[in-house]
């Protein structure tokens, strides 16, 4: 695919027709620059459409360039569209398991895949206003559609027209990677770009990479009825995350009817007619599967290529734009944020950073990005949901770790869902440094390790908050009543003895 090319969107339907005309409409005329803009903001995915937005709400005068789609990955090919299929694929599952809640379907069910890719893109078509360029224009923002590259310091080019600036704003974010695999180039893969692209379901579906984008779209398949395998050269599946939640979603999927392979060596794909064929070496022994659709999820690249970098002294590797605290790059007038520039690839971290680069760029702020406490969540089911430190990083910092199942939830084991489990960790004084939760809600309840987190409030206090029975967040308050008890030491409990004999 050229990125220099406006990313086309299938299949051409009134629902895609809807999101185009959002995110790039066909009869767009870019405005004339208007001046010197204190702010010009190169990418308009969620980081570059925050700082837009953000800095011009605030009086500044802005620019954004974008050379694709408006809203960038997380509105068309990334969490939107993946979350639409996730919430289906839960329907799904719902219905096979439905005799485990006294349910029966006496003529059973079917997935309808084509329906379900035309309720996401309808759903995704209603949403994208939020990131359209009406919303920009009416917030006082110079939208530019086009491929932009800096001309010097302080001035951008956007096919011919130059856009000067007092701070610039490096917001173009990532793509998938694809590896140089032997016979690649022979068959034609999905990404996360056009995954969403499908309209009949794969009936064998071959996934490499077990991080979050693999894992979620792997289950999601599985339940739609493919046969989904998953690739990684990791000997462990999600390897990035908690063992013990990670070996709990695995079994999850393994339910779902997920394959895996693991520890895989030497991949080579060739054809044979219709099918695609992976061989792998596999705890040295080979194997040869057969397939009708490859999706690669092996990270992401970041988006530098075309922007002149090399011409205004900015450093970049193979990371991405290399920023200092505040987020500056090596040259003092131009700053990057979200995806291009950060560990943290999340829609929600990116909204965080464009925060931080507003006060740092236009205002003279000092404020360092890596105070933020960023949380994830792997929206498989449960889902995996973290933040801090894990429970490997304890060595040498005095931390202790708290395991809870989710057996000891009562909401948890009447909704079915008791096959998960919260990690803390924390130190000496009961300060949380890190959690993990795997559960069926675990992104909703990470919010309120966060806060406690960020408001620096003691694992104990958290006992004294009343959270409603029966929820699965209760565990929260669980934790930090086992945490009050481990605090009861023998001389605590000689003294309350001696109290309460004193008392009768």
């Amino acid at each position: 695919m050229n990125t220099n090319e406006p990313r086309l969107v299938l299949p051409v339907d009134k629902y895609n027709l809807k999101l185009l005309a959002q995110v790039r409409p066909t009869d767009y005329v870019n405005p004339a620059p208007s001046g010197r803009y204190n702010m010009v903001v190169i990418g308009g995915g969620t980081a570059g459409l925050a700082t837009a937005m953000g800095a011009a709400g605030l009086g500044a005068k802005v620019a954004l360039v974008e050379k694709q789609l408006l809203g960038g990955d997380s509105l068309n090919a990334g969490c939107v569209p993946s979350k639409a299929l996730i919430r289906s694929a839960r329907a799904a599952a719902e219905l096979r398991d439905a005799a485990e809640y006294g349910m029966k379907l006496r003529g059973g069910y079917e997935v309808d895949f084509a329906a379900v890719m035309e309720r996401m893109r309808r759903l995704r078509a209603e949403i994208a206003p939020v990131d359209g360029v009406k919303v920009l224009t009416d917030k006082g923002v110079d939208v530019f559609l086009g491929n932009g590259s800096f001309l010097s310091g302080n001035t951008v080019d956007v096919e011919g027209t130059r856009l000067e600036f007092a701070r610039a704003v490096i917001a173009t974010g990532t793509r998938a990677a694809v590896p140089s695999i032997p016979g690649i180039e022979a068959i034609e893969i999905l990404t996360n770009e056009n995954l969403f692209w499908l309209t009949e379901l794969p009936k064998r579906l071959a996934v490499i990479g077990s991080g979050s984008t693999g894992a979620e779209m792997a289950q999601a398949f599985a339940r739609f009825g493919s046969k989904v395998t998953v690739y990684d050269i990791a000997s462990s599946f999600m390897p990035k995350e908690d063992r013990d939640a990670s070996a709990i979603v695995r079994a999850a999927m393994a339910k779902d009817g997920v394959g895996f392979r693991l520890g895989v060596k030497e991949m080579e794909f060739s054809r044979a007619g219709d099918e695609i064929r992976i061989r792998v070496i596999e705890n040295g022994h080979e194997q040869t599967d057969a397939f009708d659709k490859i999706l690669m999820a092996t990270g992401r690249v970041p988006n530098t290529e075309g922007l002149n970098l090399e011409g205004v002294g900015v450093k970049y590797d193979e990371s991405g734009v290399v920023v200092n605290d505040r987020l500056c790059t090596t040259n003092s007038r131009i700053f990057a944020c979200g995806d291009v520039a950060s560990e943290f690839k999340y829609t929600h971290a990116a909204d965080a950073l464009a925060r931080i680069v507003i006060g740092n760029a236009l205002f003279f702020g000092t404020h360092p990005a890596s105070q933020l406490n960023i949380p994830w969540t792997t929206f498989t089911d449960p889902e995996i949901a973290h933040v801090g430190v894990y429970g490997h990083a304890e060595e040498g910092q005095g931390l202790e770790t708290m395991h809870f199942p989710f057996t000891d939830s009562d909401r948890a084991v009447l909704d079915g869902q008791s096959n998960g489990m919260i990690k803390l960790h924390i130190d000496k004084k009961g300060n949380i440094k890190g959690a993990t939760i795997a559960a069926a809600n675990a992104g909703e309840i990470i919010g309120e390790i966060v806060m406690a987190m960020n408001h620096r409030i003691k694992l104990g206090s958290l006992a004294s908050d009343i959270h409603p029975y029966p929820t699965q967040s209760e565990i929260i308050k669980k934790c930090g009543d086992t945490y009050r008890q481990t605090m009861l030491t023998p001389t605590v409990e000689k003294f309350l003895k001696k109290l309460l004999k004193w008392r009768r």
